[in-house]
């Protein structure tokens, strides 16, 4: 970008109120910081967004959208995998728990990645990883075959979410970025809504292997056309790569999902034992413990490395009150929404009697209306800030969750619709002011630590609600069926037990969202200390 621009950058003060600050423009047509980095790390917002910049971030959002759909047609899937694979419930579950695996791996070492390699390497790293996995799970033999690819899959989705986040940060000038959050918005949001659906289609008329089958080709064209138009933006650094760093962070946030879905995956469930003999309980507690403990190891390395410019993933990010409160919410709305989505279409089809079509159509009105709205939203958070679109986002999150706990077996199918489509409303509101408030809050050479740290939690945050909301479902669920209950009959307090648990976990929201502010401009953070 040549454009230059004088700009008043406020400065937030420990009072957490912004005082500006006048900033000029280095010489060479942007203004400088003195420490650069990938995908522009150290450059200040454009003043336009550039067409060739934009063919960029465009082709990003609709490659996350490809990675983002397959991760979501899944949780339909697994009863079908275990039927024609002969696999047992607690081991079909492996084909997402890995998944979710990788990717809580994968994704805290984005930021340093994305400051070391230039934008179209990791780009194309990651849709080779993408499209080889989804090559290897459609013509997979067997399990072990398929779970590999499960696994190459989701080293190619985790790496695209923070690439597409820190490029439009440092190339979308900041007047313009939510509406372009909104259409990232609208990826993260219409994904999940459209995967199920899909995927209950195809299952129902096709081989479970279509629905890799499906996704395939969109992938090869995304690679495609990316090893065409996709171009190298901003600079890049020799960011050092500590190894113990990157030991710790997978022990940890590998050992907190991996435990959490232990709990979802088993319904939180004390007897038996799984495919090795070890209770779900013991071995999700086990995990837990191991992760929780090399988190705080992790946590303390990093400290200890961003004194040196060294950390892997930089935590001065939370310094920044307005990142640290939007990125608790986010993590509490994924928690509600993944468990929410996960958790339906078993309420659905076991409770409701729908079958696997049905089940994914009921989301489908919701997703249009995301997709619709994304854009717009953006446009109003460009104007009147985060507030007045996340206050009612996270309350209408709420309420819905709350009219899911009422529903039962008998529940009309119109009303269903209706819950989930107003549901996605509030998920539509909240998701732009979260993104674009929070990464906004940081200056540009934390963009890729903060999408890093952003995406990480996210997908924490989708594993707690996923184990939160099946192992109460299951939990009463199973109790109802050894009483000699019928599934519909005793799934029916189940959910409404598991459905009104997300919605007093959805509740922390509602009172948070009124502390986030949409950011005036970049607040520097002092380089060393912690």
């Amino acid at each position: 970008m040549t454009s230059s621009h004088t700009a008043a950058i406020p400065v937030q003060g420990a009072d957490g109120n912004t005082r500006p600050t006048s900033a000029t423009p280095a010489s060479g047509g942007e203004a400088r910081h003195a420490s650069s980095g990938k995908g522009g790390a150290g450059s200040g917002p454009p003043a336009r967004l550039d067409t060739r910049d934009l063919v960029v971030v465009v082709l990003l959002i609709i490659s996350a959208f490809v990675a983002i759909l397959n991760e979501t047609t899944m949780g339909i899937a697994i009863p079908h995998l275990n039927a024609d694979l002969g696999l047992p419930p607690e081991l079909g579950q492996w084909l997402t728990s890995a998944f979710m695996l990788s990717m809580a791996v994968i994704i805290p070492i984005t930021g340093i990645l994305l400051q070391r390699f230039t934008t179209r390497q990791v780009y194309l790293a990651a849709m080779i990883a993408f499209t080889v996995g989804t090559l290897i799970c459609a013509i997979a033999p067997g399990f072990v075959v398929l779970l590999a690819g499960r696994v190459v899959q989701a080293l190619g989705t985790g790496i695209m979410l923070p690439l597409l986040m820190t490029t439009l940060m440092n190339v979308v000038p900041e007047k313009n970025r939510g509406l372009m959050m909104g259409f990232v918005g609208m990826v993260i949001s219409l994904a999940p809504a459209v995967g199920p659906t899909v995927s209950g289609i195809i299952l129902d008329n096709l081989h479970w292997r279509w629905v890799f089958g499906l996704v395939l080709p969109l992938a090869i064209i995304a690679l495609v056309v990316g090893a065409i138009f996709m171009r190298n933006l901003g600079e890049t650094r020799k960011a050092p790569i500590d190894v113990l760093s990157i030991f710790l962070s997978a022990l940890g946030f590998g050992g907190a999902v991996f435990g959490l879905s232990q709990f979802g995956s088993h319904g939180g469930a004390a007897e038996g034992g799984d495919s090795i003999g070890v209770s779900p309980v013991v071995l999700g507690v086990t995990s837990l413990v191991i992760g929780v403990a090399m988190l705080g190891l992790f946590v303390w390395r990093q400290l200890a490395l961003q004194k040196r410019e060294r950390a892997l993933l930089d935590l001065r990010t939370f310094r920044s009150r307005n990142f640290s409160i939007a990125v608790v919410i986010m993590a509490i709305v994924a928690l509600s929404m993944f468990g929410t989505l996960t958790l339906l279409p078993q309420y659905l089809q076991n409770v409701v009697q729908l079958d696997s079509t049905t089940s994914g159509l009921v989301l489908m009105p919701g997703a249009l209306l995301m997709g619709v709205l994304g854009p717009v939203i953006g446009a109003i958070y460009d104007r009147v800030g985060a507030r007045v679109l996340l206050v009612p986002g996270t309350i209408i999150i709420a309420g819905s969750l709350f009219c899911y706990s009422m529903a039962g077996a008998h529940t009309p199918v119109w009303m269903l619709f209706a819950i989930q489509t107003v549901m996605s409303l509030g998920l539509a509101l909240a998701f732009t002011p979260l993104f674009s408030s929070s990464l906004g809050s940081l200056e540009p050479r934390l963009y890729s630590h903060g999408s890093a740290s952003l995406n990480t939690l996210q997908q924490v945050g989708g594993a707690a609600g996923v184990a939160v909301l099946l192992a109460a479902y299951s939990g009463i669920l199973h109790a109802g069926e050894a009483e000699g209950l019928a599934t519909p009959e005793a799934g029916e307090p189940a959910a409404q037990a598991a459905f009104f648990t997300a919605f007093c976990i959805a509740l922390v929201p509602v009172v948070l969202a009124w502390f986030v502010r949409k950011p005036e401009g970049t607040a520097p953070i002092a380089h060393g200390g912690h």
